[in-house]
C-alpha cells in the first residue's frame, strides 16, 4: 500500500503533530525518521511554510520532494510582516527593492509558468499588489507599467540557471 501524503510545513520546524502525524502514522515509515528529514531539507526555508511530498513505500522506505514556499511567503519572509493588508489598494504594510523582487522571481521561476525571469517577476509584483506590499516605495501597479516599458529590462534580462 504505498502512496504519497503532502503537506505545508514550517521550515526547519516540522513535528510530529498535525498537519503530519496523522497522516503517516497509518503508513509503515517511521514518522520520527520522516520529521528530521523534512526539518534537515527545510532548514534553510526557517519557519516559512514550505511544500513537501512525501513518497512511502511498504517496506517502510520514504522518499521527500520539498517545493519552493508560496510566493506570498517569500514577500513576507523578504519583508518582514506576518499579515497581509486587508485594503491592498490603500494601506501599504511594506516595501521591496527591486533587487528582493528579482531574488523572490530567481527563486520561484521554476514552479511558475513565466517564460523569463521578467515574466516571473510580474507574477512577483501581482502578489505584492494582492498584499498591499510597494516596491521602491510606489504602488506596484506603477512598478508593473515601468517594469513592461522596459525601464528594468537591465535588472531582469540575465537567464537563470533552473
Amino acid at each position: 500500500m504505498a502512496g504519497t501524503i503532502e503537506a505545508l510545513v514550517p521550515g526547519g520546524e516540522a513535528t510530529p503533530g498535525p498537519p503530519l502525524g496523522p497522516e503517516l502514522g497509518p503508513t509503515p515509515v517511521d514518522v520520527q525518521a520522516v520529521v528530521q528529514e523534512i526539518n534537515d531539507q527545510t532548514a534553510a526555508f526557517d519557519g516559512t511554510e514550505v511544500p513537501v511530498t512525501i513518497t512511502y513505500e511498504d517496506d517502510g522506505s520514504f522518499e521527500i520532494d520539498v517545493g519552493v514556499p508560496p510566493t506570498a511567503a517569500l514577500i513576507k519572509d523578504e519583508a518582514g510582516f506576518d499579515t497581509g493588508s486587508g485594503e491592498p489598494q490603500k494601506d501599504f504594510v511594506a516595501d521591496l527593492s527591486v533587487d528582493q523582487v528579482k531574488q523572490i522571481a530567481e527563486q520561484k521561476l521554476p514552479d511558475l509558468l513565466a517564460y523569463d525571469l521578467k515574466g516571473a517577476a510580474k507574477e512577483v509584483v501581482g502578489t505584492c499588489t494582492s498584499l498591499g506590499v510597494t516596491i521602491e516605495g510606489e504602488n506596484p501597479r506603477e512598478f508593473k507599467q515601468r517594469l513592461d516599458s522596459g525601464e528594468y529590462d537591465d535588472e531582469f534580462a540575465e537567464e537563470v540557471a533552473a
